[in-house]
């Protein structure tokens, strides 16, 4: 088989994939050591020929896909691949670039650099602010904090670069109760332990309390963080950012966003005012392989202070022939030295949708939301906890072991898939709406497969 034979192969078979989306049971119905089973043999001891590996492959692991991208996959706020996207991604791996830097991927480089100009113009980030195609939004985090940590640190006179973290002063971060953890885990990663985290109540809904940010912030003294969030991982609720920028103002503190996925809504004339306040943030965190529907993996960072950004991440090296002089430097920008060229297909979806499309594509989102909120509340026990406002609903059945019944029926039938969660000490059920393929009828089927599990119980 040629390599052009394997590669039209390779392509049939995810085509074959795709076209079964429709039927398919949305979460496997094969256990993980059936799964192992099928390819856990001994490494062959000489070379096999390419198109039998591929074939045997997808005839093994096929069966074990989870159909994320069906229209009734609903669980952790994952999209789907856009057409566009998607061929993209495919040039992207057969093109093979190391997208560290300029003489590695100049193609690559300035699709990079229009997609992250186009982005910050859709999501009203500030046009002067530094970006960074990471692997997601944790990444996006650890980017935005780590420059977050040196500035701070730079206005109390501590030379982060030179002098490391040792005998520093220590920085405060101020964040609400209801943030996702990945902000843990890249303040962590930056040397910020739980003794230098405050944690504030949250608003019942699930917002950062403004009246306790600027308590905090009055206390706080010495550099400080504030980690604000736009769209809560279960609510979908955002909180207030102007008065957090308000809070923050004057106070010298830096304060990022989490728009893991709500930062999208500024695409959409009629949510935008969701976010009102958050150009005034100095620092922002999204992923594009959410609401933009992009292939895995793809998360964004930005920030207002490019030069805190670029001293957090830059590195140095006589071999590197850096041209950043003349253009960006992606190694100046991100954490990683050999990355993908992830923004490729950023631009191809963006090139797909046009504004409109990314504003159409968001509302349609929450038209689906709203929709499954208004059916499944009709279903005898059924409570919805939240107010719709962009792709999340929030909802639980009569009591604990209920609720779990009918989620765990629901898994088991392979009709749709969504995840459980904890709100305030009891057992929920968080949906989110992210794929560009679900339809009305997609939810019909998925509350109709409620019903029927309300009813088994």
């Amino acid at each position: 088989m040629t390599e052009r034979e394997l590669l039209y192969r390779a392509a049939e078979l995810a085509a074959d994939h795709l076209d079964t989306l429709e039927t398919r049971p949305v979460y496997p119905q094969v256990s993980v050591e059936e799964l192992a089973a099928r390819i856990d043999v001994p490494l062959p001891d000489g070379p096999s020929e390419p198109g039998n590996v591929v074939e045997e492959l997808a005839a093994a692991l096929e069966p074990g896909v989870v159909a994320s991208q069906s229209g009734r996959y609903f669980g952790f706020v994952v999209g789907s691949s856009l057409p566009a996207a998607l061929a993209a991604d495919i040039l992207v791996s057969a093109w093979d670039q190391n997208l560290g830097l300029l003489s590695l991927g100049p193609s690559s480089l300035v699709a990079e650099n229009t997609a992250g100009a186009w982005v910050k113009d859709l999501l009203a980030i500030p046009e002067s602010a530094s970006f960074a195609f990471v692997t997601g939004c944790q990444t996006a985090h650890f980017t935005c904090l780590a420059a977050a940590r040196q500035h701070v640190l730079a206005a109390v006179g501590w030379d982060l670069v030179e002098q490391g973290l040792a005998g520093s002063p220590p920085i405060t971060v101020l964040l609400g109760s209801k943030r996702h953890s990945t902000i843990d885990r890249a303040l962590r990663y930056l040397g910020i332990g739980h003794a230098q985290i405050r944690v504030l109540e949250a608003l019942p809904d699930g917002r950062l309390d403004p009246d306790r940010l600027a308590a905090a912030l009055a206390e706080s003294e010495g550099p400080t963080i504030v980690c604000a969030q736009a769209g809560e991982v279960n609510s979908g609720v955002c909180d207030d950012l102007n008065a957090a920028a308000d809070a923050v103002g004057g106070t010298g503190a830096w304060l990022h966003v989490d728009g893991a996925f709500g930062l999208w809504a500024a695409a959409s004339p009629s949510l935008r005012h969701l976010l009102a306040g958050s150009e005034r943030a100095d620092s922002w965190a999204t992923d594009a392989h959410k609401w933009l529907n992009v292939p895995y993996d793809c998360g964004i960072a930005f920030c207002a202070h490019p030069d805190a950004h670029r001293e957090a991440m830059t590195a140095q090296a006589v071999y590197l022939m850096r041209e950043a002089d003349v253009i960006r430097e992606p190694v100046d920008w991100t954490p990683e030295h050999s990355r993908r060229a992830r923004a490729v297909p950023v631009y191809a979806a963006l090139r797909q949708l046009g504004r409109s499309g990314v504003a159409e594509l968001v509302e349609r989102s929450c038209a689906r939301a709203r929709q499954f909120a208004a059916g499944i509340a009709e279903l005898p026990g059924c409570q919805v906890l939240n107010d719709v406002v962009l792709n999340q609903v929030l909802f639980r059945f009569a009591d604990d072991d209920a609720t779990g019944g009918a989620l765990a029926s629901v898994q088991a039938s392979g009709e749709a898939w969504m995840s459980g969660t904890e709100w305030d000490g009891r057992r929920a059920i968080r949906l989110s709406v992210s794929s560009w393929r679900t339809t009305e009828a997609d939810i019909e089927r998925t509350v109709a497969a409620f019903r029927r599990a309300t009813e088994s119980v």
